[in-house]
């Protein structure tokens, strides 16, 4: 069918549950094996990595988050995108180093989160990944949540314990100046084919 869905780095499977439910046939990649066993008592078969998928490609793929983990990152890219059909649609969320937050905190910013962050992108960035595979952002959403999250983590990363008015205030500040300037804390990208 043209619904089939793609989730690379499905955690327990809380999006994937959610696309089942409207009818889409899903499929997981997550490395953890203990994610993967609650995803099982969802009725989630997760796959451990790439390799192991069916020989097929997919309506929609999507990484929350992941991409900013993923080491060989062109590489990657790459085995991402021929996975997808013809007219498929990526969809990535990643933060944003260029938004309010990341320049108040600084190092301390925690979608930094080194060392497990291995790369760290703008919206220019982003296209210029994806068009050598030949794909194109279509469309750009706010995640306005995340600024509020990021900010939370990063007071506690500045001064050692998470003072939540300075990190919602802050929060509130980024999405505020990311209204103007359309950087916010996190991105979430829809790239097609570029025909």
């Amino acid at each position: 069918s043209d619904k089939t869905l793609l989730d690379i780095g499905a955690g327990t499977g809380s999006f994937l549950e959610s696309a089942k439910d409207k009818g889409w046939d899903v499929y997981g990649i997550e490395p953890n094996k203990k994610a993967r066993d609650l995803a099982l008592n969802k009725g989630l078969k997760l796959k451990e990595n790439i390799d192991l998928l069916e020989k097929q490609n997919y309506q929609v793929i999507t990484l929350w988050h992941v991409l900013e983990h993923l080491p060989d990152l062109e590489l990657q890219i790459n085995r991402i995108t021929s996975l997808l059909n013809k007219d498929g649609t990526l969809i990535l969320a990643v933060p944003n180093f260029q938004s309010y937050d990341a320049g108040h905190y600084k190092e301390y910013w925690a979608a930094y989160d080194v060392p497990r962050h291995l790369s760290h992108f703008s919206q220019l960035s982003i296209r210029k990944l994806f068009a050598k595979n030949g794909m194109k952002v279509i469309r750009t959403r706010p995640m306005i949540f995340d600024s509020f999250y990021v900010s939370l983590l990063s007071e506690k990363y500045k001064h050692g314990k998470g003072n939540f008015i300075r990190a919602f205030l802050v929060g509130l500040k980024s999405n505020i100046w990311a209204w103007k300037t359309k950087e916010y804390s996190s991105l979430l990208y829809i790239l097609k084919m570029d025909k």
